[in-house]
């Protein structure tokens, strides 16, 4: 079954452009038409009512000509009237004795005695008790007049009527608003072309956005619009590429993810696999030893996928599940736990009492990670403190040791996927790089980022800074072992190699 095409933006906008324009111009037009048709026909009728004052006077206070005194008869006023009165271009007069045409003007004006229609029409006006105003139309033409009966003494009434061709006087209006239909259907062609132009023009980053979507696939995401001016759509051109960046970054990402993801777990299969090919089974120490690495490699495969879940879990909007929860208690089930990652000297440096909505178990899970990443770079023995600090909109928790730090140029990288910074301090069984990128997807998921301060052969301390709608304070002292009661940054100044980088919003 045949379907009507549907109309493009740019046809829906011409569209719109002409019908409007259209109805303003026919609607103005019409108004100002009807306005000059209503000023002649108001200007027609104050003529007519002049020349019925000027009868009124002259019957009043005039005086017969022929006698020299007032008049008498009816028909030596009619005639008298006729007489001094000069029809206008588009005017003409008769004068009645009962309903016989008595006198009628010659020569000049319009020929109202020769259009027998109206003379039928107002042939009665003599039985009139007052003037009558009015119209007529005849095959003849239209007339505007007034009609006026006229009686004199006991003479035989009669009737003067003034008529205009209401057609002719209303010839120039007209004229000017059929040349005024011409001069609008040309402005409204001219506007119709205007619009198409103008209209494809704008629409421009439209047709290369759709031009761009239609060439861009899941392996290819270079493509851009080009952008020119600052308009709405070169805005929305502008949102599109950003969009395209963000995608084609995620993309690369996700690819990079899943090559390092496929790199990491082939290397314990791969070594799983070359000691058991060659596993004599008759040897139970060499069974006992491959089942040890067997179980270790396996082990370090499930961390690893488990890290790769959590990151992809990080993506879903219910990776949080945010609660009211105390800082204070947060922070001591934290050192708790920590304590058990290995023999360091585990502090409170600073802390705050405050009741906060975040998600505790992802929070206790990051501050882990960064306290099992203390350990792994700093020396037995040495100090590692967590700290809390509470200002109107953020929340920090941070945690500092007293390691070997991480030069300037690597602080940029620690929180890439499968990214580590290779050190002497580094375990036989290395990580899998994942726990920093674990650390600032649970910042992300709380709106927050990571910032992390450094200086080698001094210490790390590392910041989650969480943005926080509401606080109910139960008090915000501070519980602190440092001898200035706020602790100072390790390095203190920023020339001699410490750095800070920042991660997350």
């Amino acid at each position: 079954m045949w379907r009507p095409r549907s109309l493009t933006v740019r046809e829906r906008i011409l569209a719109t452009v002409v019908v409007l324009s259209a109805f303003a111009l026919f609607a103005s037009g019409a108004t100002a038409w009807a306005l000059q048709r209503n000023r002649v026909d108001r200007e027609t009728d104050a003529t007519l009512q002049r020349t019925v004052v000027e009868l009124r006077n002259l019957a009043e206070t005039g005086v017969d000509p022929g006698t020299g005194a007032a008049f008498q008869e009816t028909d030596r006023l009619l005639y008298t009237m006729m007489r001094r009165e000069v029809p206008a271009t588009n005017e003409g007069m008769i004068a009645f004795i009962g309903d016989e045409v008595r006198y009628q003007t010659q020569d000049i004006g319009v020929p109202l005695a020769e259009d027998p229609e109206f003379v039928a029409a107002v042939s009665d006006a003599w039985q009139q008790e007052t003037v009558l105003l009015g119209t007529v139309e005849t095959d003849l033409r239209e007339y505007r007049f007034a009609a006026i009966p006229v009686s004199v003494g006991d003479s035989s009434p009669g009737a003067m009527v003034l008529a205009f061709d209401r057609g002719a006087q209303l010839a120039g209006v007209n004229d000017t608003f059929r040349t005024y239909a011409l001069v609008a259907s040309a402005s409204l062609v001219l506007l119709a072309v205007g619009a198409s132009v103008i209209s494809g023009r704008l629409l421009q980053p439209l047709r290369a956005l759709r031009e761009t979507a239609e060439q861009i696939s899941d392996t290819d995401l270079s493509r851009r619009i080009p952008v020119h001016g600052e308009d709405d759509l070169s805005v929305l051109a502008n949102t599109f590429n950003e969009m395209l960046e963000r995608l084609e970054t995620a993309f690369q990402s996700q690819r990079q993810l899943l090559d390092d993801a496929g790199h990491e777990l082939r290397t314990p299969i791969t070594i799983v696999r070359g000691h058991l090919e060659l596993l004599d089974p008759t040897d139970p120490a060499e069974t006992a030893a491959t089942r040890d690495l067997a179980l270790r490699e396996l082990d370090r495969m499930r961390r690893l996928t488990d890290d790769l879940v959590l990151l992809a879990k990080a993506e879903s909007p219910d990776f949080v599940r945010l609660r009211t929860t105390s800082i204070g208690e947060l922070l001591d089930e934290v050192l708790d736990h920590a304590r058990r990652l290995g023999d360091r000297r585990w502090r409170m440096k600073e802390g705050v009492e405050a009741v906060v909505l975040l998600d505790p178990q992802r929070i206790t899970q990051a501050l882990l990670q960064l306290a099992a990443n203390a350990v792994k770079f700093s020396d037995e023995g040495s100090t590692v403190w967590m700290g809390s600090r509470l200002s109107e909109e953020e929340l920090e928790l941070w945690v500092e040791d007293r390691g070997i730090g991480i030069a300037a140029e690597d602080q940029h990288v620690i929180f890439e996927r499968f990214r580590q910074v290779r050190s002497v301090h580094d375990s036989a069984t290395p990580g899998s790089g994942l726990g920093l990128s674990i650390v600032a997807a649970i910042a992300g998921a709380h709106a927050g980022r990571v910032v992390v301060s450094s200086k080698p052969g001094v210490g790390s301390r590392f910041t989650m800074v969480l943005p926080i709608d509401g606080v109910a304070s139960d008090a915000e002292d501070a519980v602190d072992d440092h001898p200035a009661g706020r602790p100072s940054w390790i390095g203190e100044p920023a020339d001699d190699g410490a750095g800070e980088w920042r991660t997350g919003t």
